[in-house]
């Protein structure tokens, strides 16, 4: 039996995210019945983070096992190439049985990006286009109040029934590219609740649009603790998972 892990990058547009769910496609689903086709074995993948529906992702990174017995370079490119377009696996390596996927996670890297103006075709499925003026420097502002270490229960799921909501967040930056007219917001940190990076982003870019609304008021909802809060959670589209970083990677 040999165990390997996956760096994936799909769009996640016509798909109910991630994890596997009954008579709806998921990415886990179309890559374990694609190697099943291929190979006529199956497979259980387990993600180290469960994107939701219509979440993208460059670096989700998976792990399996198998008694298969192939060459790597061959499985990896027999499976990649029976894979739908919008699903290619970047990375396949074996790693030892010991391995866990959730252990040693240094750091998650997630993407958010919106456009102020009408995005090109190409580009509009992969962002949030927002028609409000938002004042970018109040943003930056916005997005500053969640760096640090506090209790995100105001900006999770609701039906999140965990106890510990209390996560870091490592850094939030903000970048402008002219090409696209896109605005990119850089969430880093080792984990995250459900629905927490898009409600931040929802709640920093609304209070960055409406005067009425201070940076303190959000402080105040983070403060608060209450997942019912009523400020806008950001759409999944706009959401990428960039890369997951592991104790003892090499710097690249």
């Amino acid at each position: 039996m040999k165990k390997y892990k996956i760096v994936v990058a799909y769009d996640g547009t016509d798909y109910c995210g991630w994890q596997k769910q009954k008579c709806v496609p998921s990415i886990t689903q179309r890559l374990e019945d694609t190697f099943s086709v291929v190979f006529e074995k199956s497979i259980s993948l387990v993600g180290v983070s469960r994107t939701d529906a219509g979440v993208h992702a460059l670096g989700q990174v998976a792990s399996f096992r198998t008694d298969f017995d192939v060459e790597q370079e061959k499985l990896f490119q027999a499976w990649n190439n029976m894979l739908p377009p919008d699903i290619v696996i970047r990375k396949l390596e074996a790693i030892s049985q010991d391995w866990n996927i959730h252990q040693n996670v240094k750091q998650k890297i997630y993407f958010y990006h919106f456009f102020t103006k009408r995005p090109l075709p190409f580009v509009q499925r992969y962002g949030w286009y927002y028609r409000y003026p938002i004042n970018i420097e109040k943003l930056k502002k916005a997005l500053n109040v969640f760096v640090g270490t506090h209790d995100f229960r105001s900006f999770c799921s609701s039906d999140d029934e965990r106890e510990n909501t209390v996560r870091t967040v490592d850094s939030i930056s903000l970048q402008y590219f002219t090409r696209f007219n896109a605005y990119r917001i850089a969430v880093k940190g080792p984990r995250f609740l459900r629905h927490m990076i898009r409600r931040i982003v929802g709640a920093a870019i609304e209070v960055a649009s409406r005067e009425q609304l201070t940076v303190n008021y959000l402080k105040e909802v983070l403060k608060e603790k209450d997942p019912e809060q009523t400020l806008p959670n950001a759409p999944a589209k706009g959401l990428l998972l960039y890369k997951v970083i592991y104790e003892g990677d090499r710097k690249k």
